[in-house]
């Protein structure tokens, strides 16, 4: 259908929505590529570090599926920010930090196994929080990229909505441990794609029409994504999973330069994650 890939960097699938019958629909409209980022699944309530094992496995089913369907499929494993919060109403704050780091152990050795391409989405609350609880998730984030320079591998970031400011302060927490910043994908990214924006962190655009568009205006180092839930009280949300293809479309329609889309779907993916296109 084109002549270059379509990925979607980010993509969520879940035991109770549609997942492979979500997958068809990206691959009728065009779609090739996805990348399964985990989150928390009311069927593997987490309580511990063995608890995110058993919440991971989960995330690789549904990242088998979207290969069964069709898809070019890789994932992403990590504790997700909010999990925290919820573990401080059964549990102390440095005792659910703890946990959380387990859990970002037990997600860096899958991805040494090859069973995963990233730490992700792995940061901090988006909303506003405690002094004690922000403090304590950008610790248990600081310990994620230590893990993710071990492995060579990115690390995928949830956090409050990106800015410069928000976007610097993700960078330097990178320098301090020595991941380098186009190793740090902030996922649900406005179109900051400037370094003066970005500051290296390498943005993952929400795939709307108005922020791929202002996101070419300025160049072509992000990735695209819709964060598709695959939440069946909310079909479509955040964007349906066709939106990549169906934009890479509309793109070409408009005459935009292949090459670009080429950029990406493939060169920048390849570039960050190390895998092949």
């Amino acid at each position: 259908m084109f002549d270059f890939p379509v990925l979607d960097n980010h993509v969520h699938l879940q035991p109770s929505g549609r997942n492979a019958e979500a997958v068809k629909d990206f691959l009728k409209a065009g779609g090739t590529h996805l990348i399964v980022s985990h989150m928390p699944y009311s069927e593997t309530p987490v309580r511990s570090g063995e608890d995110f094992l058993k919440a991971y496995e989960v995330t690789l089913r549904m990242t088998e599926l979207a290969r069964s369907a069709g898809a070019v499929a890789y994932c992403t494993l990590g504790p997700y920010p909010v999990q925290l919060l919820e573990m401080t109403e059964m549990m102390p704050l440095e005792k659910a930090a703890e946990v959380m780091k387990e859990g970002m152990d037990i997600a860096a050795q899958l991805v040494r196994e090859g069973k995963a391409i990233a730490l992700g989405e792995i940061g901090r609350p988006h909303f506003p929080v405690s002094e004690e609880v922000m403090a304590a998730s950008n610790d248990v984030l600081s310990y994620g990229m230590v893990l993710a320079k071990e492995c060579s591998c990115p690390v995928v970031i949830h956090a409050e909505s990106a800015t410069p400011a928000s976007m610097k302060n993700l960078a330097q927490m990178a320098d301090r441990v020595g991941l380098p910043r186009d190793k740090v994908v902030k996922h649900y990214c406005g179109p900051l794609i400037t370094p003066v924006e970005n500051h290296g962190i390498f943005p993952s655009v929400l795939a709307s029409r108005d922020m791929v568009q202002e996101a070419l205006s300025k160049g072509e180092r992000f990735l695209l994504e819709t964060d598709f839930m695959d939440d069946m009280q909310r079909p479509g949300a955040v964007l349906a999973i066709t939106t990549v293809p169906k934009r890479m479309r509309q793109l070409l329609e408009k005459g935009c330069d292949a090459e670009r889309l080429w950029k990406l779907n493939k060169n920048n993916p390849e570039k960050v994650y190390g895998i092949e296109v």
